[in-house]
């Protein structure tokens, strides 16, 4: 947002510092100032100089969404006094008294000089407060003056004095009003939920149709105006009005945001309303915008300003019970200062009481803090602390580390997540992060019993919480091949959730995913090859822990292709499930290359223990490399020639690898040449040319005797 510090030094007539400096005291504070520029210079005869800020305010922080909230922080940073709001402009009119109610429900009421304009509160949990004064006798005109200066400077676009003046009032103080046009009006001002299917016509031209949810701004008959967010086309100020309704109001956060994106609407009304207002602003904001109108347009004000009030929002707000602070739970959070001593209990309670805050000691060193109403986000003693610290400076404390005893702890599974993604990552994998919000549909693919639905979820895309990591998986090998990398070799280790809405349980998953870029080596084509580093990965995976792993094929879900899949189990135990994904799932990505995810039961690796590592010395001598080429039927696997090599119990045979398979179409179908190379090594001296004749012997036989025939 934009400040100007003229319109900052109107409130602060004693600031000691230059525009530069406040700037730099601010951001220090946390308030801050992202750009200086000079104002331009005006037309009118009284120009205004100084500098226009452009300012980040946190969500948080919208009691200095304004010019009088950061004149504030300003008075407190340098301890200069403040002018009262009440000396700016927003006293209340003289021989005007002023009428204030508890009631939620008056009763309509013929108007007349001596009497409040009639307003009924029919939603109270969503509307806590609702000003109302009229001025009759008006002539609309242009605004001049200030008011003109300072929208030049902001590059506020004027309207018509009325409405300047009430875009004046937020500025200045942070808090939302409108006019009406009186003459508009028809019966009391009510403060209702919408009606289904009412239409109301705003002042940006455009046509909305209300819910039962939306909250109005009505009369008697129609709606005037979204609560909170714009105000409707009937009953806006022209510039043949001749008599104003100015209203301020307090509106639950909760209900303008609502009503906000229901309709894709985002005003400067609704941005400070969504944050929380002020709940003892309202006066103040209407009795500034009624002096404002008629030192523009003229007119008289008559009646009292209406104020009804609803106790149990003020309770929630203004009134709420005060918070104990303790001077030496100060020091003890906030240490030591650079400069010694200097952080005194009467810089303290000054600093508090400056913010706003009202202090009584109860007993030495310890005050009951009564909280201002328009810093909603102060509840606790800790949030003072950090106020005195925020506005004493951080820079001014000296750097210093906790007290620390003991010694540092691994978490329980440290060891076996440090396993997990050290193997993967010696694999080939790179670890990913992916959104913990998914579809309902993607979640509902990868598990049966879907995923947990959020309570406000940011879009359908993302409504549920995901009860398994392959959804992100996918997502990412997607977003790769669709940016032209064909080759992905991911892992996740996150966190997976179950149970409901009401009560969610948190669980460590681990998903892989691989697409391209198969083993130029390999026996199987792409597709196979794909699917065996899948089962590769995992073996090696799951070898770093103890317990015998097998695989099988049963109960395999819907999203993994047919005949395409497998699970693996460790002691007869499923941990992991993998598998080419199906036509269905390739299609819904408009994927174009064959993906494989694994999904795996985390929960269960972490609780296992780790296998203790083996180690041996290299061997110095060199290996020898023998090739056997055999024929066999179909019928016999790969595991059972790697069986019967194994069961020689040749311990120089190092390795057995399958090089290559060839099927000869002039050969009787069922049968398959498979060339396999063996390695021996020994650990203590250099093989044989005997030892070697004699174990090739073997290898023959054993191949023999399984049903293969050698080729010549």
């Amino acid at each position: 947002m934009n400040i100007l510090t003229p319109w900052l030094r109107s409130y602060l007539p004693e600031l000691p510092v230059d525009d530069r400096r406040l700037a730099e005291d601010l951001t220090l504070r946390g308030i801050a100032v992202e750009g200086e520029f000079p104002i331009a210079s005006g037309n009118s005869q009284n120009k205004i100089s100084g500098t226009r800020y452009e300012m980040d305010i946190t969500t948080n922080r919208v009691d200095v969404m304004n010019h009088y909230g950061i004149a504030r922080e300003a008075a407190t940073i340098y301890g200069v006094p403040l002018k009262p709001l009440t000396d700016c402009g927003a006293q209340e009119i003289k021989g005007v008294p002023h009428s204030s109610t508890a009631s939620s429900s008056m009763s309509g009421i013929a108007q007349s000089s001596n009497e409040p304009f009639p307003v009924r509160i029919e939603a109270p949990g969503l509307c806590g407060r609702f000003t109302a004064r009229v001025i009759r006798g008006v002539s609309v005109k242009q605004s001049t003056g200030l008011i003109a200066e300072y929208f030049a400077a902001l590059g506020q676009k004027p309207i018509s004095a009325p409405v300047d003046a009430t875009n004046f009032g937020w500025l200045a103080m942070g808090q939302p009003t409108h006019c009406f046009d009186l003459d508009k009006i028809e019966g009391a001002i009510v403060v209702r939920l919408a009606r289904a299917g009412e239409k109301l016509h705003l002042l940006d031209g455009s046509e909305i149709t209300l819910t039962t949810g939306d909250l109005v701004i009505a009369d008697e008959k129609k709606a005037l105006g979204l609560a909170g967010v714009m105000g409707g086309m009937a009953s806006r100020v022209t510039d043949e009005t001749k008599n104003i309704l100015v209203e301020a109001a307090w509106f639950s956060p909760a209900a303008i945001r609502a009503g906000s994106r229901r309709h894709g609407l985002h005003t400067d009304a609704s941005h400070r309303f969504e944050r929380g207002a002020d709940f003892n602003a309202p006066p103040l904001a209407n009795n500034l915008v009624t002096t404002l109108i008629v030192e523009q347009c003229g007119g008289i004000v008559t009646g009292p300003m209406t104020d009804v009030i609803i106790p149990e929002a003020a309770a929630r707000t203004a009134k709420r019970p005060p918070i104990t602070l303790r001077l030496a739970e100060v020091r003890r959070h906030l240490g030591r200062t650079l400069e010694p001593n200097a952080l005194t209990d009467t810089l303290i309670e000054n600093y508090l009481t400056s913010l706003g805050c009202a202090l009584t000691a109860s007993t030495p060193g310890v005050y009951s803090v009564h909280l201002p109403s328009w810093r909603l986000d102060l509840e606790r003693e800790i949030d003072l602390i950090e106020e005195v610290a925020r506005v004493y400076g951080y820079n001014r404390f000296a750097d210093t580390l906790p007290a620390f005893s003991g010694t540092v702890r691994e978490l329980p599974h440290a060891q076996q997540e440090r396993a997990i993604r050290e193997t993967l990552r010696a694999l080939g994998f790179s670890e990913a992060v992916s959104s913990s919000f998914v579809s309902a549909a993607e979640a509902a693919t990868f598990n049966a019993n879907g995923g947990v639905a959020l309570g406000n979820p940011l879009s359908e895309e993302a409504g549920v919480l995901r009860p398994a990591l392959a959804p992100g998986i996918a997502a990412m090998l997607a977003h790769n091949l669709h940016r032209d990398v064909p080759a992905v070799r991911l892992f996740e280790l996150g966190t997976i959730f179950t149970g409901s809405t009401a009560d969610v349980k948190e669980h460590t998953g681990l998903a892989l995913g691989l697409t391209g870029d198969a083993h130029a080596d390999s026996l199987h084509s792409e597709s196979d090859a794909l699917f065996y580093e899948a089962k590769g990965a995992l073996e090696s995976l799951l070898a770093k822990f103890s317990g015998k792993v097998v695989f099988d094929t049963a109960s395999l879900p819907a999203w993994i292709a047919s005949g395409r899949g497998a699970r693996a189990l460790v002691n007869n135990q499923p941990v992991a499930v993998f598998g080419e994904l199906s036509a269905v799932e390739l299609q819904q990505r408009k994927l174009r290359q064959p993906c494989v995810i694994a999904e795996l039961h985390a929960a269960t690796l972490l609780a296992t223990p780790l296998r203790p590592p083996i180690s041996r010395e290299l061997s110095r001598f060199q290996a020898v490399e023998r090739d056997f080429s055999f024929v066999f039927p179909d019928s016999i696997r790969w595991h059972a020639i790697d069986a019967a090599l194994r069961s020689l119990a040749i311990p120089e045979l190092q390795r057995i690898v399958p090089v290559e398979i060839f099927r000869d179409a002039k050969r009787a179908a069922g049968s398959y040449s498979l060339l396999i190379r063996v390695v021996f090594q020994s650990n203590d001296r250099t093989l044989t040319e005997d030892e070697l004749a004699a174990w090739s012997a073997k290898i023959i036989a054993a191949l023999t005797t399984l049903g293969g025939t050698q080729r010549a």
